[in-house]
Parts: structure tokens; C-alpha cells; sequence
């Protein structure tokens, strides 16, 4: 062979080895061509089997499933279809596995239900210990004491927040989408919540689903105030032991507080520089009134005799779009007298915290969480 043949082939041999390594980087890659937040489904009829469906992404493929109903209704469900509708009638996110933090299983996260007829695993009768239902002009939440062991998390876990963005903006759980009838003025009318997000763990939980029609969903579902958790990202007056559901009025944005008459946002640092130590504001927990409280045991009557988590796989395939309709709540309810915005708060880290409000420097899903790459 010829110098010239040589030289040429040797270049010929580069170029196809850079054209490969080229292709390599292109197929794994981080963002996806669609966000999840710009992925907007029909109920039920519009729902994907899966809702993430791309390819060479570095997180992997999609952990569960969408299309969710009798068939994937069991304590083994990998249902990633999520509802938050009243006091009675919501989903936590929660592992599949039992023993897991929050930290390494956020983007394989599965709906944990308190009602039957949506495909998702149940919440353990017993698991929850007190729970807020609160509705405001442009969002609902719950807020929630929990026994966390019971939905899978572990003993301690402070965990943190699952949104529809993430840092590669897929969400946590990836291809983990949530409905809900509180804005819609009809049970069985359910609209898909774009923005919203859900702090797990250190035995409590908050959850907040925004109005998709707001013009403010964005701000007041907040995602990137990760470690500051529920007492800066959705201040409230829930009680341990009380279970009840109020009307409610806005919260500031999660972040921005009011200083010496000057509006001020907060920034998070880095987890690189360490633990939060101090805060520079204490939330304001907006005014809450006609709260109705009820019998837990009538409240979430449904999970009654339902066994706690599995390890089981949960790769039952369903056969047809989920039944199923909101509920108003029921049970045996007692008016209470309107609140105002005194925030009370404990600092203890078990099931049985008093609050989930921000006291000093240390919160019950507060300044505690682990910052998490893709929260």
C-alpha cells in the first residue's frame, strides 16, 4: 500500500471513530426533547401506558407506569399517576421498596392513594396520623403526619421533594404526572396539575397542587428550594392527631418574605457549602378559616384491612383506563373557628411532631433535608 493509501486510510479510520463517539455522546444524553411540565395528557382517555418514552437519556427509562386501574390496583402497583383532590381523597409519592431513602429513589417513585379505584397502592390503614386539607384561591395542599415506615421509607429518612422538573427537567418521579378535581367544580372532572410538588419524609409529608388555569401556578409551586422543606415551601397550622379541611389564603411565594418593608427572595446554597444553618426570615403561614374536622377512622374508611409495603415487583399490565371519582369528604365533622397566622412549631423529628412549622433553626422537614441533584 502506498503512503498516500495509508495516510488516507488512517484518516478514514479517525474520521468513522469520531463519527461514532459522536453518535454515543448524542444518544446519551440528559435533557429530553419535551419536558414532563410540557407534557399535558386528557383524563383518562389521553394517558400513555408511559409517559416518559425517550431513549438514551442518562437516568434511564421510566421506573412504573401511567395507564393505571383494577389491574394494577394492589400493594405492588408501580402506578406513577398521581391525584389530589380533598381531605379525603390524595396521593403521596413514596418507593416501591421497603427501607429506601428518599435520595435514591426519588426518580423511581409510585403513587401511594388513600382511595381505591385509581390503580396506585393503598396508604396502610393507621399510617396516617393527622393530616390539613386546605384550599386557597390558586392552589390546594395537604399537609401530613405520617408513619413512613409503612409507604416504604426508612426509619430517619428526612428525605425530600419530588416536582415535575428536576434538574433534567423529566421530574421526580420521571414520568410522574398528577390529576385533580378541585379546580374543575365537577368529581369526576379531572384536570391535569402541571405545577405542584411533595415533600416526603422525617415522618410528615406536604403536598400542593396549583390551579393549571393561575397565572401564578409556577411561583406558588415553587421547585428549587429543595432543602428548606415544608415549613418555608408550604406554611400551615397542621396539627398532629387532628384531621381536617379548611379554606385557606395564599402563601407568600416559596422564598420570598417581606424584611423591614422591603421585598426580598431568598437564594439556596449550594449543598457543596454545607448545612443550612440559619435562615434569614422565619414564612408567614397564611390565615386559614372554616376548618372542618373529622373521624379519621370514617375519613379514610377505605383503608381499612390494607397491608403496608411489598416488595413485590408490580409489573401487572392494565388492560384499560382507570374508574374512579373525587370525593368531597365525609365523615363525622365538626366546624372550627378560623385561624390566623401564628406559626407554633416543634422541633422534633418523630411521629408523633407536633407541627409542621418553622421553629428556630431546625424544622420538621426543614433545614434538615439532604439537597438532592435532581430535585
Amino acid at each position: 500500500m502506498s503512503t498516500v493509501a495509508r495516510s488516507f486510510s488512517a484518516l478514514l479510520t479517525i474520521a468513522v471513530t469520531v463519527s461514532t463517539l459522536s453518535q454515543s455522546v448524542v444518544a446519551q444524553s440528559t435533557f429530553p426533547p419535551t419536558p414532563l411540565a410540557s407534557k399535558h395528557f386528557a383524563y383518562p382517555t389521553g394517558i400513555p401506558y408511559k409517559v416518559d418514552t425517550d431513549q438514551g437519556l442518562i437516568r434511564g427509562t421510566q421506573y412504573g407506569y401511567n395507564l393505571c386501574n383494577s389491574t394494577t390496583e394492589n400493594q405492588q402497583s408501580l402506578c406513577q399517576t398521581f391525584f389530589v383532590n380533598s381531605a379525603d381523597d390524595f396521593c403521596v409519592w413514596a418507593p416501591d421498596k421497603p427501607n429506601s431513602l428518599v435520595a435514591n429513589t426519588e426518580g423511581e417513585m409510585v403513587a401511594w392513594c388513600t382511595k381505591p379505584g385509581r390503580g396506585t397502592r393503598l396508604i396502610p390503614s393507621g399510617a396516617l396520623k393527622g393530616i390539613q386539607f386546605m384550599r386557597t384561591p390558586d392552589y390546594v395542599q395537604v399537609i401530613g403526619f405520617i408513619d413512613q415506615t409503612q409507604i416504604n421509607l426508612a426509619t430517619g429518612d428526612f428525605g425530600g421533594e419530588m416536582d415535575p422538573h428536576g434538574a433534567d427537567l423529566r421530574g421526580n418521579p420521571m414520568g410522574g404526572i398528577m390529576y385533580s378535581n378541585a379546580f374543575s367544580g365537577g368529581s369526576t372532572s379531572f384536570q391535569q396539575v402541571i405545577e405542584w410538588h411533595n415533600f416526603m419524609g422525617g415522618d410528615a409529608f406536604c403536598l400542593k397542587a396549583c390551579d393549571p388555569a393561575g397565572p401564578n401556578a409556577a411561583h406558588f409551586c415553587e421547585h428549587v428550594f429543595d432543602r428548606i422543606g415544608c415549613a418555608y415551601n408550604a406554611p400551615n397550622n397542621a396539627q398532629n392527631g387532628t384531621f381536617e379541611s379548611c379554606l385557606g389564603d395564599n402563601q407568600d411565594y416559596p422564598g420570598v418574605y417581606t424584611s423591614n418593608g422591603v421585598v426580598m427572595t431568598y437564594t439556596q446554597p449550594p449543598e457543596s457549602l454545607g448545612a443550612i444553618s440559619t435562615m434569614p426570615y422565619q414564612p408567614k403561614v397564611p390565615s386559614s378559616s372554616q376548618c372542618t374536622t373529622y373521624t379519621s377512622s370514617v375519613l379514610f374508611s377505605a383503608l381499612a384491612n390494607v397491608g403496608g409495603g411489598s416488595t413485590g415487583s408490580g409489573t401487572a399490565a392494565p388492560t384499560a383506563t382507570p374508574t374512579g371519582s373525587g370525593a368531597s369528604g365525609s365523615g363525622t365533622s365538626k366546624p372550627t373557628t378560623s385561624r390566623t397566622s401564628a406559626a407554633a412549631g416543634s422541633t422534633s423529628t418523630g411521629n408523633d411532631a407536633q407541627t409542621i412549622a418553622a421553629s428556630g433553626l431546625v424544622t420538621v422537614l426543614g433545614v434538615l433535608f439532604s439537597a438532592m441533584f435532581f430535585a
